[in-house]
């Protein structure tokens, strides 16, 4: 970098060379720190790349492991009498049907497991259970069914890129 950033006449002088000689040397020196700057960008993206992956196998490791697990603080609500008389009952624990009640986005909040869970209820059990109508249940079903569409298409995607990346050779 020195000797590129020295003026050319002096360098020219100094080397006992022509301004032309001179011009061609810094030249080839500015090519030789612009690929050595290339190749430490390519490589600090790498780097990324290798720490991404790794990330997405301990999240789809995670994902694998919830899905596999029991669960074990499901139980069944009593939520009342329905309007047929018949008591109205869901699979929902108390803490996912908290959270469907306070939340503003609570299909946000639900893991994919208890969205499954809220999709397969009862639309009018699911109402009942929470204290409202029936329009306001279904949105919400609609609300978590978009959510765990786009949860299982981002899950294709990683295994897709997973599948890609395996595909190549590894860099050195």
């Amino acid at each position: 970098q020195v000797l590129i950033d020295v003026p050319r006449s002096d360098l020219a002088e100094e080397l006992a060379q022509s301004e032309t000689k001179t011009q061609v040397l810094q030249d080839t020196l500015q090519q030789v720190l612009d690929r050595r700057e290339e190749e430490r960008q390519s490589r600090q993206l790498l780097e990324l790349y290798l720490e991404a992956l790794k990330t997405e196998d301990s999240v789809l490791s995670k994902v694998a492991e919830s899905q596999a697990a029991p669960r074990k603080e499901m139980d069944v609500v009593d939520t009342g009498t329905s309007s047929t008389g018949i008591p109205a009952k869901t699979a929902l624990s108390d803490q996912i049907l908290a959270a469907l009640r306070e939340k503003p986005a609570p299909e946000l909040c639900l893991d994919s497991q208890d969205l499954e869970l809220v999709l397969k209820e009862d639309r009018a059990a699911l109402a009942s259970a929470l204290g409202w109508d029936k329009q306001k249940a279904g949105a919400l079903q609609d609300a978590c069914d978009q959510e765990l569409s786009k949860r299982l298409q981002q899950v294709q995607t990683l295994h897709s890129l997973r599948s890609t990346s395996k595909g190549k050779k590894t860099l050195p």
